[in-house]
């Protein structure tokens, strides 16, 4: 069916321009996706490298001061001194786990982006169905892409040598 059988004037060359416009506004759209499914994980992400970074640094650099300032604060009180850094000890490991919950918390509801993954699939199946057909040129060699080479479609628009150089253009 041609293009003025079936109600559309529009040449094969602007078919085609809007194809690739089209097509290029939907990879567009499907990196705008990911970017933003991307984005809102990686904010998750984030808190939850927040997270597990202070753990480490009250555990590395804090502990070793606050444990003595507490443990001899507690033996102050009247407590026996190897109660006191029990105690101390004690503390220090509950505050590790407590935030250790919340960084695995916040890691958990960190998500593959989906939707994403879904559309980029739908996408690939359809151009996977689309492929090109080889057409042929007027004078029934086939078109460049088709199996065709630069150098057999330039011997076919070049009149051969000795026409050129008898003159018998």
């Amino acid at each position: 069916m041609s293009a003025a059988q079936n109600g559309d004037s529009r040449s094969i060359g602007q078919l085609f321009a809007a194809a690739t416009a089209e097509m290029s506004a939907l990879v567009h759209d499907e990196i705008a996706l990911a970017k933003a499914e991307l984005r809102q994980d990686a904010k998750r992400a984030a808190f939850g490298s927040a997270a597990v970074v202070a753990a480490l640094a009250l555990a590395l650099f804090s502990v070793p001061m606050l444990s003595l300032a507490a443990a001899w604060g507690l033996k102050a009180l009247g407590i026996t001194t190897g109660w006191a850094f029990l105690i101390v000890f004690g503390a220090y490991v509950l505050l590790a786990l407590i935030l250790g919950a919340i960084a695995y918390s916040r890691f958990k509801a960190v998500k593959k982006p989906e939707r994403s993954i879904t559309s980029a699939k739908q996408t690939a199946a359809v151009l996977q169905k689309a492929k090109p057909h080889p057409r042929e040129l007027n004078g029934g060699a086939p078109a460049l892409g088709s199996g065709a080479t630069e150098a057999s479609r330039t011997s076919r628009l070049l009149p051969p040598a000795d026409a050129t150089a008898s003159g018998n253009l």
